[in-house]
Order: structure tokens, then sequence, then C-alpha cells
């Protein structure tokens, strides 16, 4: 189906997934920090008190979500949808009037929870049901919601800062959040049947099953992707988060640093909607060794540039595998595992990769306080990169012979 006509023919659809997405924003990394300075000056919060408060809350949503997830495979997106932006507006809100530091830990579980958590869960879970024979193009263009947040969000309240004070501009978000519910409501009305909801019309996945979550767990294929799910989040979440040390480190202005970062998600964008495409025409299989390979390369290449000019190459691969990342794997779950269960499944990987965000900046943090600079640290997280990419190459190509020899009948 060409392009455009996708677009026009399922916008409804679609624009449920980049909704969804878009709101997500403001439970993720890119948002929050902009308001780390205000909240450790708030609070008497040193960086690695806030670095910490960070992690155990990121930490404990990845945790809830491996169980809360599965109510993506019971309910269907359409009650899900709502009442997930729903807390994620009262998370919001409970940002804007947190008072002591202790409680800081809870508002940012219900931040990550609800935003970088759920809200994406459910808008990839919809992609991955709505479509089968154009499930590449849908989650590349429901993606395009994350992208938006990121390119102009950031931008937006940093500036704002300037003439309100944080706590309004929390408030502020929230808004936003509950303003576009009623653009999301009449969409969820047109949730796609039967597809959504009937278990005998879904896409199945190796030697033709449905694979739950515990099936998968007793898999080896899964524990050989695993350390690619964490390596983008733990060490992307961790970039952005030392971009003070970085730049410091580098001899570099922190305001240049962050004119190059357009270009990673410009990058990302390109790679979202070049990948839907390509994964409806191949497949997912020869896809995934090589996912997240250019942010290995960024990386390494990164730790030895001498400018900023250098800099802007290795920041536009590690923009590459952003893009490949959010389209490529939540295909391939679809693909390999069936969709019955995707829910499930998607929210394992989920946690994994949620799990990989608290890790990461904690972890770059502790060496950087043992006097290990991150600069340093780039050339040995590009070689495990690289390692993680091997594990996928070596699952993948004993897995994909039992993959289904035909394609299901086509939805979208």
């Amino acid at each position: 189906m060409p392009f455009l006509s996708f677009l026009r023919e399922n916008a409804p659809f679609l624009a449920v997934g980049v909704l969804l997405t878009f709101c997500s924003s403001f439970g993720q990394t890119f948002f929050i920090s902009v308001f780390a300075g205000d909240i450790r000056s708030e609070f008497d919060l040193s960086n690695g008190d806030w670095g910490f408060l960070y992690s155990v809350g990121t930490t404990a949503s990845a945790a809830v979500m491996v169980w809360t997830g599965i109510l993506t495979d019971t309910f269907r997106v359409r009650v899900l949808g709502p009442i997930v932006l729903a807390l994620l507006a009262a998370a919001c809100v409970l940002m804007a009037t947190v008072s002591g530091w202790w409680a800081l830990v809870f508002t940012i579980f219900a931040l990550r929870f609800c935003g970088q958590g759920m809200a994406t869960l459910v808008a990839t879970v919809a992609m991955a049901r709505w479509f089968v024979a154009n499930r590449g193009k849908a989650l590349s263009v429901s993606r395009v919601g994350i992208s938006l947040g990121e390119a102009f969000l950031p931008m937006i309240f940093v500036a704002a800062l300037g003439v309100l004070d944080w706590r309004t501009l929390w408030l502020i978000a929230a808004g936003i959040v509950v303003a576009l519910l009623p653009l999301l409501w009449p969409l969820l009305r047109l949730e796609r049947t039967p597809q959504s909801i009937a278990k005998d019309d879904q896409s199945a996945g190796m030697n033709g099953a449905h694979w739950t979550r515990g099936k998968m767990l007793g898999h080896p294929l899964f524990w050989l992707i695993a350390p690619m799910l964490i390596a983008p989040a733990a060490f992307s979440t961790a970039f952005f988060f030392h971009q003070v040390h970085l730049a410091e480190v580098k001899g570099w202005s922190h305001l240049g640093l962050v004119s190059t970062f357009p270009i990673f998600t410009a990058t990302g964008v390109i790679a979202l909607f070049a990948s839907g495409p390509i994964i409806d025409r191949v497949g997912t299989a020869r896809l995934m060794p090589l996912v997240i390979l250019p942010m290995g390369l960024g990386f390494a290449g990164f730790a030895f540039a001498p400018s900023l000019a250098t800099a802007m190459i290795f920041i536009a691969l590690m923009g590459l595998t952003q893009g490949l990342n959010n389209t490529v794997p939540p295909a391939f779950w679809a693909e390999f595992y069936g969709t019955r269960h995707i829910g499930g499944i998607k929210a394992l990987a989920a946690a994994f990769m949620v799990f990989g965000t608290a890790v990461g900046p904690a972890l770059t943090g502790a060496l950087i306080d043992l006097g290990v600079a991150f600069p340093q640290q780039m050339i040995w997280i590009g070689l495990y990169f690289f390692a993680a990419a091997a594990l996928v190459a070596v699952g993948v190509a004993r897995a994909r012979t039992s993959l289904p020899t035909q394609v299901d009948v086509e939805r979208a």
C-alpha cells in the first residue's frame, strides 16, 4: 500500500498511537531532566542524590510494569488509553505539589510508570494488534509523537522557566494531557475489531504458536536478546543525563553540545519512517542484529571526537539506532511470538528497557565519581553494543527457521 494512502485510510487508528506516545514525553528523561536544577535546589539535593532517587523510582516502575503490562492482553485499548493518560496527568500534578525529597521517589515512579512505561506500551500493543501487513509502518508513524515531544517540549519548557515557576509548568503539563483526552476518546471508539479482541484471528509466531510470557522466558532467544534491550535505553539516557559533565570534559560549551541534539532527533525520525516499510517487506529477522550497531559506532567514535563538528556525525549514528529501536523490536515481538499475548510480552521487554534507563545513569555516574570520565567509558560502551549485536545475530539465526512460511491476511 502506498504510504500516503496508508496514512489517509488509517489516520484515526494511527492518531491514537501518536497521541499516546506524545503524552509519554511527560514521563521521559528528556522532559523530567529539564527541571533537574530546580528540583535539586528546592530540596537541597546533590547530583548523586538526585540520580539515586531517579534510579530508585525508575527501577520501581520497571518492576511494576512486568505485572501490570499484562492488562493490555485483558482490556481493550479504548479502556486502558484514557485511564493511563488520566493517571499521567495526576502524576504531573503530583510533581507540581510534591513537598519533600522523600516523596520524589514515588512521584518519579508515577511519571515513569504512566508516561515512559504504560502510555508507550498501550500505543505499541495497539499498533501491533491493529496492523499485520503494515505493522512496521504503523509503529513508525505512532512513534512520531515522542519525536515531536523530544524535539520541542524541552525547548519550550526551558524557555518558559524564565518566566514561570517550575511547579506551575508541571501543572501546565498536566493540563496538556487532560486537553488531549477529548481528542483520544472518539478515536478509541473506532478501535479495530476483531484483531484487537478475537483469539482466533491473531498472527502467530514461531512454530505457528502464540507464545505466553512464561514460554518465552524458557526459550534461549529472549536471553540472547536481553542485553540488546538494555543497551540503547541505558546508555542513551546516560548520554543525556551527563551532558554537563561531558561538555566540561571535552572542553566544549554546554550550549554548543545541546545544539547538536536536534541531529539526534532528526536522524531518529528518518530511521523511524525508513524502517517501517523495510520491516513490512523483509521482516525483522534480518534487521534485529543491525539495530544497535550505529549507536555502538556512535559511542566509540564520540569518545575520540576532537570537535563538535566531528561529534555531530556520531550523534547522528546514535539517533539512527534510537529510531530503529522504536520500530524493529516492537514488530519483532509480534512476528516471533504472535499477537495473542503481545501485551504481557511487550511489558516484560519494556520493563527491561525502563530498568536500563535506571541503571545507565547510576552506573556511569558512579564511574565518573571514581575518576573514569564519561568519554573513557564510551569506548567500553561501544564494545558492549557490538557484543550484544553478535548475541542477537546468533539467537535470531537459530530461531528464524521456525517462523511461519506465509504472511497472515493483510488487515491494514
